[in-house]
């Protein structure tokens, strides 16, 4: 099943799309926004499901061509928003880059952060910046959403609860994050708000590219309309959604609407090393501060500017047919004005 939010005031309108993403139709009859839907998905779930079949099958009435223009975050706000880092190749560069050892815990227990969820920005929104001295950078990741977690729930149990899966863009500014880490409370100025594919899916949409609670597809990336990476989301995720899942939920419950980041999509080179560009035959990066890191070990300097007013990014899945699952986030830097009170 693929649902999205169609932009109308702060929580949007739920609406049913068709596999194809070429057909949408509203439910009010069943839920008015997505999050509706999550905190009941037991009960309305099927319900969509029925929606979604005739949808595709063409007996609708009310159905209308889809406009990804149209379309928010399919949570425009949620409660809860919590990133890992589950890919450590991404890790293990960030540490190398500066010299540093990566503790062996690193390995068992997931790095996350918790985010703003009170104002995430739509798909095709541009990406408001204060400055470009703070490090512009966008992150591909994939995302889950889930309906009500227990606290101290297990992998297996958390499992269960993953209920959709959607792609993002979590904007860093990473001139701000070596401050911010230096006092040792976290990210916050350096993490503005993340964006997400227009269209979330149920986990068995994605068929047998959903296993062992990951996504087994290539994240592709395109900066200013050139391929900048297409590395494979689902081998190097040392941690899978459900443990994810259960590590926020260790000791705190999760609202039903939490999402769950997978952090930047990584891999290493097949050789051992710290991985090549497109260009030269890899499989690129999903952010720029990787790139800027292999250049630092390879020749000492970071030579890659991060993105700058005008620039461009477009992160988007396919599966083995070619065809797109969650649609694009495409988005352009902008300068911001900021308003007043």
């Amino acid at each position: 099943m693929k649902l999205a939010t169609y932009k109308s005031g702060r929580d949007g309108v739920l609406v049913v799309v068709s596999r194809d993403l070429s057909r949408a139709i509203r439910v009010p009859q069943i839920a008015t926004t997505l999050q509706q839907a999550v905190e009941a998905w037991d009960t309305l779930a099927p319900k969509l499901d029925e929606v979604y079949q005739a949808l595709n099958a063409g007996t609708l009435e009310g159905a209308f061509a889809l406009d990804m223009d149209t379309l928010h975050s399919p949570l425009p706000r949620t409660y809860h928003w919590a990133d890992g880092s589950a890919y450590l190749n991404h890790v293990q560069l960030v540490r190398q880059a500066r010299n540093a050892e990566m503790p062996e815990t690193f390995w068992t227990d997931p790095l996350m952060y918790q985010g703003g969820g009170d104002s995430f920005i739509g798909p095709y929104d541009d990406i408001e910046a204060v400055s470009e001295e703070h490090g512009i950078d966008f992150e591909g990741e994939i995302a889950v959403i889930t309906d009500d977690v227990p606290m101290a729930v297990t992998p297996e149990q958390a499992e269960g609860h993953i209920k959709l899966v959607m792609l993002v863009n979590d904007v860093s500014l990473r001139g701000l994050i070596p401050g911010e880490l230096a006092k040792g409370f976290g990210f916050f100025q350096a993490k503005p708000a993340s964006s997400f594919s227009p269209i979330c899916v149920t986990p068995d949409e994605l068929g047998e590219a959903w296993k062992e609670g990951r996504v087994h597809l290539p994240l592709t990336v395109h900066l200013n309309g050139d391929k900048f990476g297409e590395p494979e989301a689902g081998p190097d995720m040392i941690f899978t959604f459900p443990q994810l899942v259960a590590h926020a939920a260790r000791t705190r419950y999760l609202g039903a609407g939490a999402v769950i980041g997978s952090g930047t999509v990584s891999n290493p080179d097949p050789n051992g090393g710290p991985g090549k560009p497109v260009s030269d035959g890899g499989v690129g990066y999903s952010c720029l501060a990787e790139v800027r890191m292999v250049e630092k070990i390879l020749h000492g300097d970071s030579k890659t500017p991060f993105m700058r007013f005008g620039d461009r990014v477009r992160i988007e899945m396919f599966d083995k047919s070619g065809n797109s699952i969650f649609g694009a986030i495409d988005q352009q830097v902008v300068k911001a004005s900021p308003k007043g009170s």
